[in-house]
């Protein structure tokens, strides 16, 4: 079975709506390409390493068809090359053309698709596509979650964890990375159970001498 790894770009307040360019998302949003001033060689550096092995891109409808009007046209670079290889997944209501080569829709059962996609392929990466990450979450369909954490605050935008959410534990896979302007890059795992609750007043926290409770 492979992994759903989720690349994800966010301000402090955890908005990920629109991080490159005011023309992804116009609807309202003011803030379209806030990344852009932030980004440098150090996550550049950290993008490239995070897409090694990618064989597949699971998208929303939204990010696709963003996508599939750049990055064909795009001949240089790794990521370029990579995702003009790589089978596009793509989950959509409707029955859009889809004329990036290597595109397919998935089928109404979306939870069903994603795990067959899962198990065709050894790492499927979601990117943006914030209404689909939704569902990832709510159905605890991924394996990593990959935030690039930017130092503002935005107060207005979609959220990352905008209503799809549930309790859910995660383990940090390897130790933070702060760029030279202050984007923090944070690699999580899914993990096994849900978010436990102690008592700061009670013997032990309210916790076993394990930690258990």
């Amino acid at each position: 079975m492979g992994l759903i790894h989720i690349e994800l770009f966010t301000t402090l307040d955890l908005v990920g709506q629109a991080p490159g360019g005011p023309d992804e998302d116009p609807m309202g949003f003011p803030f379209g390409g806030w990344q852009v001033p932030l980004l440098n060689e150090a996550t550049g550096a950290q993008i490239l390493a995070a897409y090694e092995g990618t064989d597949a891109l699971l998208l929303g409808r939204r990010t696709y068809d963003i996508f599939a009007a750049h990055w064909p046209h795009q001949k240089d670079g790794e990521i370029a090359e990579l995702f003009n290889r790589v089978p596009k997944y793509v989950a959509s209501r409707g029955t859009p053309d889809l004329p990036w080569a290597g595109s397919t829709r998935l089928g109404p059962d979306l939870p069903a698709a994603v795990r067959e996609i899962r198990d065709r392929h050894e790492h499927v990466k979601v990117v943006g596509s914030l209404d689909l990450v939704q569902t990832l979450l709510r159905e605890k369909l991924f394996d990593r979650l990959d935030l690039w954490v930017h130092p503002i605050v935005l107060g207005v935008g979609k959220k990352v964890f905008d209503g799809g959410a549930v309790p859910t534990n995660l383990t940090l896979l390897q130790p933070p990375a702060a760029g030279p302007q202050g984007t923090l890059y944070l690699r999580y795992g899914l993990a096994d159970g849900t978010p436990r609750t102690g008592d700061m007043n009670a013997p032990d926290r309210g916790l076993g001498h394990d930690g258990s409770r």
